[in-house]
């Protein structure tokens, strides 16, 4: 059975919507700076997506008053784009949906840190509520009008991913016949405090897999899917199909890739082989790229592991986004499918020159790619925890 592609949204540092990705893709726009919303005293680029929480709420309907994350708002804005664009009556179908994140409702939780660190009786608990992962998952679902099986996955920078090929799963199992899959995560200062602590942010913009690269730029936003039978909706067009997925883990470390990439080599292979591409090279690799010395050494390595010294055409799209932590995987899925609606592979933003122990380069500038088919989507979380998908334009 074919996993089908209707709907897409997106909300990120460079753009509200899928056309507004589109457009800052191809002019080389990147939403990277100093925070404006993220009170910190690191004074770090981030890509923060250019909303308060009162724009996010107004854009929504929702009461200004009303408790809401940003992780969770951020999700709404999104998961409604995906389904709008699907075209897709919910209420009708067997549907669920299935989110990833890693933050939750962090965002919140720090507010009420501070007051309660000040006065132990008048924090609002309030903020407390959407502490958990799954209430974004929820408020989503209960927006988009979702009412059937729901779930949570939080596996670090593969949770969205996770999402994908899980819907995936469940779709080819015969469980649901549509499910919307994808992950949200805001900024918070919890996690740009503890990739602080683990020296990996980049104090410059990110240059994934450039011989200067010092770490990753932190990023925020949310991406939806609408995935379905192939045989829901006879004759309705998509974006193309779910063409393989996997997920492995090495277990080497709690936030190192190991040195020969280990974790991703198996994932990559073993999305090609459900892929019945094993003998086929994807046309393009949107690559997980973060920036660090370790992840984008390791994940170049597992891909000369696989295809020597012609391995496809690759590129991190986190030189535009920043990294979205649990949001990534759904992020670099939608514009893996603009580069294929669009024949265009997107360009890894100041790459200047390579690592002196490999013996390939991402594409830097954007380049028309005729006949571009296949496209392998990289996402790789702390603990090992790697996934890779596959999407096409055929079945």
């Amino acid at each position: 059975m074919s996993v089908k592609v209707t709907g897409l949204g997106i909300v990120s540092s460079i753009g509200l919507g899928v056309q507004e990705h589109e457009d800052a893709l191809r002019h080389g726009q990147h939403g990277l700076k100093l925070p404006m919303f993220l009170n910190s005293i690191h004074k770090v680029p981030v890509g923060e997506v250019p909303y308060d929480l009162s724009d996010l709420k107004e854009m929504l309907g929702l009461r200004k008053n009303k408790t809401v994350t940003r992780t969770a708002l951020l999700g709404m804005i999104a998961a409604r784009e995906a389904v709008r664009d699907s075209k897709l009556d919910v209420e009708e179908q067997r549907i669920g949906i299935i989110s990833g994140t890693s933050v939750g409702g962090m965002d919140l939780t720090s507010v009420f840190y501070k007051d309660y660190m000040v006065n132990s009786l008048c924090g609002r608990i309030s903020n407390v509520v959407g502490h958990d992962c799954f209430d974004s998952t929820y408020r989503i679902a209960q927006d988009s009008r979702l009412s059937g099986y729901s779930t949570t996955i939080s596996t670090a920078c593969s949770s969205a991913a996770n999402a994908i090929m899980t819907g995936c799963r469940m779709i080819e199992a015969g469980i649901l016949d549509c499910v919307v899959v994808g992950g949200t995560d805001a900024l918070s200062l919890f996690t740009l405090n503890g990739f602080k602590s683990l020296m990996i942010l980049d104090d410059e913009l990110c240059r994934p897999f450039d011989k200067s690269r010092k770490g990753l730029n932190l990023g925020e936003g949310a991406a939806y899917l609408m995935l379905e039978r192939d045989t829901l909706r006879a004759g309705h067009e998509g974006y193309g199909y779910v063409k393989g997925w996997a997920n492995s883990n090495d277990a080497f470390h709690q936030t190192a890739s190991s040195d020969n990439g280990e974790g991703a080599f198996r994932a990559m292979s073993k999305a090609l082989t459900r892929a019945g591409m094993i003998d086929i090279r994807p046309d393009y690799i949107n690559a997980h790229g973060t920036g660090t010395p370790n992840n984008d050494s390791s994940e170049v390595k597992a891909m000369e592991r696989l295809w020597g010294d012609s391995i496809p055409m690759f590129s991190s799209t986190k030189s535009y986004t920043g990294h979205t932590l649990g949001a990534a995987g759904a992020i670099e899925a939608v514009i893996s499918f603009l580069s294929l609606k669009n024949s265009l592979i997107w360009p890894s933003l100041r790459f200047n020159q390579s690592d002196n122990d490999v013996r390939s380069a991402p594409e830097s500038i954007l380049k028309a790619q005729k006949g571009l088919k296949n496209v392998m989507s990289n996402s790789f979380g702390f603990g090992g925890n790697c996934t890779s998908l596959i999407f096409s334009i055929d079945k």
